[in-house]
């Protein structure tokens, strides 16, 4: 079975054993459809998981990482941090929906080094049809099929942390009392950067 199957697999299972509010079959549903294209889908145009199934080998990856992070010592019993399994499995694996249907594969030339001929390679471009920001965006799919709580709404909206692209004291107001937030955040990253090795 390839890769790609795995995940799909994996993420399935994850899914189902542990996100079961009402509305969660049919957002599934949703992901799994030929109107999506959740499990073929790249995480990003060539930084991280820029491949075929990226997008949800990437949410695996922040589902352990994020995982790994909570069970942490210091975690738990010097930051009190402790949440439902359905929420973790909610914020991991669902916080790039927004990605869905994001990416097309077009071509342009290269000269290929070996033979000094021009070719076809396929590269993939940004196609946004809801262009509705990055983390609210995940947010507003999401509870269109199913109910986040106030905390997993804001852990999925402020996940890209200090990008650059909104206003610093709202995200370190939101961090600040969205613990949660503060982990996916960190979860996202240390999948990026260490187990992807790319960037934002």
């Amino acid at each position: 079975m390839s890769k790609l199957n795995d995940n799909k697999e994996r993420f399935i299972g994850i899914y189902q054993k542990y996100i079961t509010r009402p509305g969660a079959e049919k957002l599934l549903n949703y992901l799994m459809s030929d109107n999506s294209d959740f499990f073929k889908a790249p995480a990003s145009t060539r930084y991280h998981c820029s491949f075929e199934g990226g997008l949800c080998e990437h949410s695996l990856n922040v589902y352990d990482c994020l995982k790994g992070y909570l069970e942490r010592e210091r975690a738990v019993n010097d930051y009190g941090l402790s949440y439902p399994e359905e929420s973790i499995a909610v914020v991991a694996l669902l916080h790039d929906v927004c990605k869905v249907n994001l990416y097309r594969v077009s071509y342009r030339n290269r000269k290929s080094e070996e033979t000094g001929q021009w070719e076809k390679v396929p590269y993939y471009e940004v196609h946004d049809t809801l262009p509705y920001g990055h983390g609210e965006k995940s947010v507003y799919i999401v509870s269109s099929y199913m109910r986040l709580t106030r905390e997993e709404a804001m852990a999925i909206r402020w996940h890209m942390g200090f990008s650059g692209e909104e206003n610093e004291n709202t995200i370190g107001k939101a961090l600040s009392m969205y613990p949660l937030a503060l982990a996916v955040h960190i979860a996202d990253m240390e999948a990026t950067f260490y187990l992807e090795n790319g960037s934002k």
